[in-house]
């Protein structure tokens, strides 16, 4: 163990020292067609002396001295020639430079040595502009410029930039007013599987800020692109071939409001916690067998394995909560057999500490009248740690031949212990009873995702691409122990003790003892070929692809729960500290005994196949009209359950969708557009939710149960927008947009659940319809010298979302939708003096988190407006930053309830269901860039 930390250390002194003496500065950038900002590979880019040529992504680079005022020189066959001037390269850093060209108009082309003039400032503007001006579909995007000069730390904190987006958890994203089940994720033109297995999200804190090349949100679809989202797809592309050597380092230190002045109370683990990783004090006693060979053993021996393994629910305190984070990331270039070498790796921990209190009521309603049913006050002391890193390795062949190898991991835990007090009405309706429980559980997420892929341009077939890729994904979650129990007070009885809530009974609620593992699979191969080629006098392009992908699941869980045959108030009476002590355990009727709640829903397998194919043409018809469009066929079949059909858990559905999709743009000046699109998307179940598993969800105190007959939502999308960039970083726009959902897949609550259990399940409604409207604007306030390194961005959204089912009478807004969402941001950017600060300001209206039934109305969120605020500052020549976050800084409770008055909007007529209030987060942290 010694000699691998030895070499672990070795290898980080060398290979930070790397990078300490890399000081050449370099100018690099991309050269784009004005048109659809494709790349242009073949381009001559001059500087005195020095020439180079772009590769196929459009790259060029230029290693120059600083300080010095350059004039570049930009040809290529079919453009215009390009004169650039006021070129600068910095002293501290890399100078980037995108460059436009455009295609000589007919009466250019009458003229001999036409060049175009321009600057850098006016160059920076164009590219700047052009990203989003030019691309063919409904989108924002974020280029490299923009996201060099934000101080965000990962793509969640760039994502909270983007006008239209709401970020929550500081990870999972939503747009236009939909929650991310209806979002999709996309990394280097590769579809990611879902990071939690329980729910369809991407978690976007993965991926370091300064490794991302570009970060675009489509709002409508492309068929090249996965056609399984319906709210915005978000491409994040990283970086290739760094252009000059680099090392930075960022440690940080943070803590929260409610946090911290508490003693945080951890469970008793083992010595590997603090990386996330369960050193094996959890794990299932080695004497275990499988869950047929374990229900055949007597009653001695099964309490014997248990005594080993239930622990008792005490804890640890610490004084001070403090989160700690820390990111190194760094990259270079070489040489291997005369080609060049990228490399980028980046190594990420950080370990965070919160307590969240919230109250949680059920309810049994009778009109205005709501009679509870159980009132509960929970506190709950979450660990969480994030341990990854990214390695992407690129070998450029020639200008037209690029190999790339991508990879990241990152191993997410959850470590947690809860404390609930309150009162239950199961037991006496009239008065309740007093209850006091506990729950502590660890669980392990780890994800890892390799992709090799090339791009090749092959000149004897007339300049064809071709690109090609192949993956492989691993969602593995690993839950060693998680255990709940309950007592109950007895005032009848002298002292009016409280007694274990455990009977001769198996109980998922007290007395449970939980062990699960998950693993998924995913494999991805696929590739396009796309020919550019001219008619009309323009330029056009036609694409074909296709994707073969598989998708594996292994689900086993082991529910077991201690028992007592029958009634020992002495045992029952323990505390927490002391009650599964191993002598409390044996096969007399006053201890306790060990076992397993039988039924085979408790594991699963699943599998999907996915074909799909698709033809894309982009058109460019007149100088001032070009259209994208085509269709994308999926093929999809899934396997849920078991493969045996006799099994009552076997679910097969095979599904093929034709999608179609047009986008048409409308170039009315060089600034301004007007867009129009339709086409038609899915959204698909997870395993999750078909699967026939009842998991009982201690927060919620309830029962969330899948189901096996839900289908997949097809969703039609219409926009219409027009757009205006007045200058660089300045847009107006004004959209709208219509979405069809044909069976959205909702959670319902059932208050008839099995036992006395509350349930929740999955269901599919007939149809819902939304029609929105959405402003957005950033605007510089340079106007006012005061102003002048400020601007001011806001999203406005208005969206009127019904869902329709004859069967049920039913009529309301979707699970999930908001009526509105409301994105506002204040930015304060002086390059000069190093200082940088941001304000956003987000809230969406209320919105359905569980749908009722015909006893019970809908839960409803209430809108909770957040309020971020983050400043950095520059220092040390440039090469280190100082960055101060501050989120949710108004810390509203969070409210639940039901709207017994339908009045819509939360007041004391209504029964709040869930309370819940997290704290103001503060983090500090200090980077630094060799």
């Amino acid at each position: 163990m010694k000699k691998q930390f030895h070499k672990s250390i070795m290898l980080l002194a060398l290979f930070s020292a790397g990078y300490a003496f890399a000081q050449s500065q370099v100018l690099e950038g991309r050269v784009l067609d004005e048109k659809d900002n494709t790349p242009i590979e073949g381009v001559k880019v001059k500087v005195n002396d020095q020439e180079v040529t772009t590769d196929i992504s459009g790259n060029y680079s230029l290693s120059l001295p600083p300080g010095t005022n350059y004039v570049i020189t930009v040809t290529s066959n079919g453009y215009n020639k390009k004169e650039i001037s006021e070129v600068i390269v910095k002293n501290d850093a890399n100078t980037h430079l995108d460059i436009i060209l455009d295609k000589p108009s007919t009466k250019e082309k009458q003229i001999e040595g036409v060049v175009i003039k321009s600057n850098a400032r006016k160059e920076t503007i164009a590219s700047t502009i052009g990203l989003q001006r030019n691309a063919g579909v409904v989108s924002q995007v974020i280029g490299v410029e923009a996201i060099k000069r934000s101080p965000d730390r990962n793509t969640g904190e760039v994502l909270k930039r983007v006008s239209g987006v709401s970020l929550f958890d500081g990870k999972y994203i939503v747009v236009r007013g939909l929650s991310d089940r209806y979002n999709q994720a996309m990394l280097n033109g590769i579809q990611l599987s879902s990071t939690e297995p329980d729910r369809k999200t991407f978690s976007f804190d993965l991926f370091p800020a300064n490794v991302i090349e570009t970060l675009v949100i489509n709002k409508t679809f492309i068929p090249e692109y996965s056609g399984e989202w319906g709210g915005g797809l978000i491409q994040v592309n990283t970086k290739d071939i760094p252009n000059k050597n680099f090392f930075n380092l960022q440690v940080g230190v943070g803590g929260n409001s409610i946090t911290m002045g508490h003693e945080f109370h951890m469970q008793k683990g083992g010595k590997w916690d603090f990386l996330g990783i369960d050193d094996g004090t959890r794990k299932l006693p080695s004497s275990m067998p499988a869950k047929n060979a374990f229900s055949i053993l007597d009653d001695a021996d099964k309490t014997g394995i248990g005594k080993q393994y239930v622990k008792n629910l005490g804890y640890s305190s610490i004084g001070y909560p403090e989160n700690l984070s820390l990111q190194l990331d760094g990259g270079f270039n070489t040489k291997v057999f005369g080609k060049d070498l990228g490399v980028i790796a980046v190594l990420n921990y950080s370990n965070n500490k919160r307590r969240t209190e919230s109250k949680n009521r059920f309810f049994t309603i009778n009109d205005e009248l709501a009679d509870t049913n159980f009132d509960y006050f929970t506190e709950k002391y979450q660990n969480d740690v994030i341990l990854g890193g990214l390695l992407n390795l690129t070998l450029k062949l020639n200008n037209n031949n690029k190999i790339s190898l991508k990879n990241i991991i990152t191993n997410n835990t959850v470590n947690h212990m809860s404390f609930r007090t309150g009162k239950d009405f199961e037991f006496d309706p009239v008065n309740g009873t007093n209850i006091m429980a506990r729950e502590i559980g660890f669980k392990e997420t780890t994800f890892y995702n390799s992709t090799l892929n090339g791009t090749h341009k092959i000149d004897a077939l007339g300049g064809l691409t071709f690109n090609w890729y192949g993956s492989f994904g691993i969602l593995d979650q690993y839950i060693p122990l998680l255990q709940r129990l309950q007592y109950n007070q007895y005032p009848d009885m002298t002292g009016s003790p409280y007694l274990a809530l455990i009977s001769n009974g198996l109980s998922q609620k007290s007395g449970s003892v939980f062990y699960s593992t998950l693993s998924d699979y995913l494999y991805n191969a696929g590739g396009d070929v796309s020919k550019t080629f001219e008619m009309f006098g323009q330029k056009q392009t036609v694409k074909g692809g296709y994707l073969f992908q598989v998708k594996d699941r292994i689900y086993n869980s082991r529910p077991f729960s201690v028992r007592l045959e029958g009634y020992n108030q002495g045992l029952l009476s323990q505390p927490f500290e002391t009650i599964f002590n191993p002598e409390n355990f044996g096969t007399g009727g006053d201890q306790f005994t060990f076992d397993e709640i039988a039924g085979n829903q408790y594991r699963y397998i699943a599998n999907t196949i996915l074909n799909a194919g698709y033809l894309q043409f982009d058109n460019n018809f007149t100088p001032w009209l070009r259209a994208v469009w085509g269709l994308r066929v999926e093929n999809f079949d899934q396997l849920v359950g078991s493969t045996k059909r006799s099994d009552d858990r076997f679910v097969n559905t095979r599904v093929t969708d034709f999608l179609p999709a047009l986008n048409l743009t409308f170039k009315v000046t060089n600034n301004m557009n007007i867009r129009v699109a339709g086409s038609q998307t899915v959204v698909r179940p997870e395993f999750r939710e078909v699967s026939p598993l009842a998991y009982y969800d201690f927060d919620l105190g309830a029962t969330v149960i899948g189901n096996k007959f839900i289908q997949r939502t097809k969703i039609t999308n219409a926009d219409l927008r027009w757009e205006w960039y007045p200058r660089n970083g300045e847009i107006l726009s004004v959209a709208g947009f219509y979405k069809n959902f044909k069976n959205p897949i909702e959670l319902y609550f059932n208050q008839s659940g099995v036992g006395t259990s509350n349930t929740f399940n999955y269901l599919n409604v007939d149809k819902a319809d939304a029609y929105g409207a959405e402003l957005e604007f950033r605007k510089k306030l340079d106007f006012v010298s005061t102003f002048k390194n400020f601007t001011l961005g806001g999203n406005f959204a208005l969206i009127k979302n019904r869902v329709t089912d004859e069967a049920t009478n039913t009529d309301r807004p979707m699970q999930g939708q908001s009526p509105y969402t409301v994105n506002l941001s204040l930015q304060y950017d002086a390059e000069k003096t190093g200082w940088s600060s941001t304000v956003l300001f987000n809230v969406i209206g209320r919105r359905i988190l569980y749908v009722g039934n015909d006893q019970v109305p809908p839960i409803w969120e209430a809108p909770r407006p957040l309020l971020d605020f983050q400043v950095a500052k520059k220092i040390w020549q440039n090469k280190g930053e100082i960055k101060l976050n501050v989120s949710d800084i108004l810390n509203r409770h969070a409210k639940f309830y039901h709207d017994l008055n339908n009045n819509k909007k939360y007041d004391s007529a209504d029964a709040l269901a869930i309370d819940r209030v997290t704290g103001t987060n503060i983090s500090l942290t200090l980077g630094y860039s060799f």
